[in-house]
């Protein structure tokens, strides 16, 4: 911090913004990172010294919340530790987060739709801010498809263990019969690409189209003539967005999801060289699930990467997705260390 701080109050400093920048964000992590260790230690000190209190005391109202307190702490602390795991490349930075429906027309959209909520409330939880950039609702419920940016600390270091293929089965609220029905939605998640790292991408290789934005309206969107779709003919990657009215600031967007997603896609290659169960990933098809959600005949969500499971299916649909990330995270990181040993 030293190092930084003095860097930071050269006069020159500024004279390369670029580089600047990236110095004041490693600034930033490590002035968050340090003031967290100390909230720690001064929490558990002062938590310490009730408990002592409460049972010199006998006085064991005292003592159980100190308990609490040393226990929610422990816990706090866990979470802190599996931060510190976050170490890729993107992982602090911001990212944008697509919904896909799979198959199965209304029902898959309905369960898009669902999808889209769970990762909403989860980033709100967490006091992420989310900007929304695209949605194509689905032609009796739900959606199509849909595209958001998460912005926080980590954002993308945590979701990018949610990129998969999502399967429900239920008693679907659209069949007049009341069967039981399997639907599939994917989630995608890319990080934002960072200023100074440079993804080339060629004029010839894009196909620009420009349409009216469709939908019945509401408060994720501005619905106006000015939405842009880009593909990248070499790679398919296709990304749109209709938040702007202008159709300018639209193509300007859609131009930064683009240098993401190809970013995404490299590093992508990069960490299959020492985990190579992260390969699947860049071609995620509907037999790629990475969780299971069923609410009939029984409740339960269950990941079928790392075994986690709750009955609480309520829970996680309204966004309590930590111990699902959490695992996956690890076994990510274990899994990338065992490769490097052999």
């Amino acid at each position: 911090m030293v190092e930084l701080n003095a860097r930071a109050e050269d006069p020159k400093f500024w004279d390369h913004p670029e580089q600047a920048q990236a110095v004041m964000r490693v600034r930033t992590r490590l002035e968050r990172g340090i003031k967290i260790v100390d909230d720690f230690e001064r929490s558990l000190a002062d938590n310490l010294e009730l408990l002592e209190m409460g049972e010199a005391e006998s006085d064991k109202s005292v003592a159980d919340e100190a308990a609490a307190a040393l226990m929610a702490l422990g816990q706090a602390t866990d979470k802190a530790e599996l931060e510190t795991l976050l170490s890729g490349e993107a992982d602090a930075n911001d990212c944008y987060l697509e919904v896909h429906a799979g198959a199965g027309g209304t029902e898959a959209q309905d369960w898009a739709d669902m999808l889209l909520r769970m990762y909403a409330r989860w980033a709100e939880a967490h006091g992420y801010k989310i900007e929304w950039l695209e949605e194509s609702p689905g032609e009796g419920a739900g959606i199509k498809s849909a595209s958001i940016k998460v912005m926080g600390p980590n954002a993308y270091g945590w979701l990018k263990t949610e990129s998969g293929v999502h399967r429900l089965v239920r008693i679907s609220p659209f069949d007049s019969n009341a069967r039981r029905h399997t639907s599939f939605a994917s989630a995608w998640v890319y990080p934002v690409v960072e200023d100074e790292i440079k993804i080339e991408i060629e004029e010839k290789d894009l196909r620009i189209d420009t349409y009216r934005a469709s939908g019945a309206g509401g408060q994720h969107v501005n619905r106006t003539d000015s939405a842009v779709r880009i593909t990248h003919i070499p790679t398919n990657i296709v990304v749109q967005c209709q938040n702007d009215r202008s159709q300018h600031r639209n193509r300007a967007t859609a131009m930064k999801m683009l240098q993401a997603r190809l970013y995404e896609q490299e590093l992508q290659k990069r960490e299959a060289k020492v985990q190579a169960d992260h390969a699947a990933k860049s071609d995620i098809g509907w037999g790629h699930q990475i969780r299971s959600y069923v609410m009939q005949p029984y409740q339960m969500v269950k990941d079928l990467r790392t075994g986690v499971e709750t009955s609480n299916v309520t829970a996680v649909l309204d966004g309590d997705l930590d111990p699902f990330m959490a695992a996956a995270l690890a076994a990510r990181v274990r899994g990338g260390a065992e490769q490097k040993k052999s």
